[in-house]
């Protein structure tokens, strides 16, 4: 598949370069936001149609794909001009802001003829796969709580401060806790949550600065996802308990992008004598998750699937709004049932 990307921000060069050292898809244009950015693509990807206008790109045959690496609030009218345009959508979490803008951009992409997915790359971690696989192999019994912990230093504030615009990107649950709920209802599955409860200490701007909710399950197992924005660095703590082990996995960087990683996992799985270090071959972290993921979707898109369809991600949308509104009217919300995970 031959890939533009609309993007070419902290994120946007990462995808860049992960597509541009893919063996089976290309990068073939890049839409940027400013004549500097511009520049600065050119310079790394010299091969590669440069432009300061999306339309240009949308308007290239040789583009199959549009990868959107954009603010949130730029995510539904990127999309849907990419669509119209013909082209495949390839679009970063969250689907939108608001649960308007998600079935907005449904009823388009349900018009149409071509894909629409969107990016999780964490799905791609062969640490956070091995829980996963692990869970669903048995290997701990059943599932009966999960922990997701973030302790990270505040957010960069993005071009032009939009990650500090409530109109702009609408909630920070779904800036990073939607990938740990995203991870919980994946671990869980088929099971769903019934009811969530969280709370949040607010920053200046109104935004949750520290965040923990509780999802409860109709068996009684529940997961908590908690992640604090006053931290430094950024190191992330999974714990995993079922009727028959139990897991515990760690990672650290100096930052989410970092290329040198600490990590590990750690389990006591059913029949086993004691806890034992698992080995990883492969390295762990966003920076190489988000290639191998690229690599998947574009081979799914190639074959008429999409690896993370738009129904499940408005679920997950609703899901961490939900979470947000538990922290603003201080009560245990109850969840209506999953459209689709």
């Amino acid at each position: 598949m031959r890939v533009g990307l609309v993007g070419y921000g902290a994120w946007g060069q990462v995808h860049a370069a992960s597509l541009s050292q893919s063996k089976r898809h290309s990068l073939v244009a890049i839409a940027c936001h400013s004549a500097e950015s511009a520049q600065k693509a050119a310079s790394s990807h010299p091969d590669v149609f440069i432009t300061t206008e999306a339309r240009e790109l949308f308007q290239r045959q040789e583009v199959d794909v549009v990868d959107i690496v954009l603010p949130t609030h730029l995510h539904v009218p990127m999309a849907i001009e990419a669509l119209r345009a013909g082209k495949h959508v390839l679009l970063e979490k969250p689907m939108a802001g608001t649960l308007e803008e998600c079935d907005t951009l449904l009823k388009e992409a349900n018009k149409r003829g071509q894909i629409l997915c969107f990016i999780h790359e964490l799905r791609c971690s062969p640490q956070w796969k091995w829980i996963h696989d692990t869970i669903h192999q048995g290997g701990i019994g059943s599932l009966r709580y999960c922990l997701f912990n973030l302790f990270r230093f505040p957010y960069r504030r993005g071009s032009g401060g939009w990650r500090y615009d409530p109109g702009k990107v609408g909630s920070w649950v779904l800036e990073e806790p939607i990938h740990f709920i995203d991870l919980m209802l994946w671990y869980a599955s088929p099971l769903a949550p019934t009811f969530v409860t969280a709370w949040g200490n607010p920053s200046s701007t109104g935004f949750t600065r520290d965040f923990t909710a509780v999802f409860e399950f109709p068996n009684g197992s529940y997961g908590v996802v908690s992640q604090t924005l006053s931290g430094f660095e950024h190191h992330q703590v999974v714990e995993i308990t079922g009727t028959e082990g139990a897991i515990r996995s760690l990672w650290s960087g100096a930052m989410d992008r970092t290329d040198k990683p600490e990590y590990s996992i750690t389990a006591h799985l059913r029949g086993e004598s004691g806890a034992t270090r698992v080995p990883l071959e492969e390295k762990s972290g966003e920076l190489f998750e988000i290639q191998k993921y690229l690599d998947s979707a574009l081979d799914g898109i190639e074959e008429g699937v999409s690896l993370y369809p738009p129904e499940a991600e408005r679920e997950l949308v609703r899901l961490c709004l939900e979470a947000e509104k538990a922290i603003i009217t201080k009560k245990r919300i109850p969840l209506s049932p999953l459209r689709t995970v």
